[in-house]
């Protein structure tokens, strides 16, 4: 089974603020990024975007049936949003319970699926284009 590793990371600037996310998709060799500004949100809330965006985006990219044969890794330095996805903290926020909702019910387009917690040092290049998102958007809107 081919295996899919994706980073993810989302961010805010004011916490609510300018948010975005940033993503990186590896697989068959490739190498895939994207960035998007999410306009005002929470940092934990951008987090969550960036989980959504990248599950979507692997889908598209690999197809249904390739999907389906893949094993997927996903790196997140969200300490709350790994033990929320685990089981270990439970989703009280109503906001963060929708956005928990959309990543389960995204989770079953993939046979296996693995969320694994990283320090931010791991998660370095999905950090960085976040942060150029920020800029770039920050500018925009001041």
């Amino acid at each position: 089974m081919n295996k899919v590793i994706i980073h993810c990371d989302g961010g805010s600037r004011g916490n609510p603020g300018p948010a975005a996310l940033g993503v990186v998709i590896e697989f068959d060799g490739k190498i895939k990024e994207y960035s998007q500004s999410l306009g005002v949100k929470t940092n934990n809330e951008a987090e969550y975007e960036a989980v959504i965006f990248a599950l979507k985006k692997a889908k598209l990219l690999l197809g249904k049936a390739g999907a389906k044969n893949r094993e997927v890794e996903v790196l997140v330095d969200s300490e709350l949003l790994f033990k929320q996805i685990t089981g270990k903290y439970k989703v009280l926020d109503k906001k963060i319970q929708s956005l928990f909702l959309q990543l389960w019910n995204l989770k079953i387009d993939f046979p296996r699926i693995v969320f694994c917690h990283t320090l931010r040092d791991g998660n370095e290049h999905a950090d960085k284009l976040v942060n150029r998102e920020l800029d770039t958007c920050s500018s925009v809107l001041f």
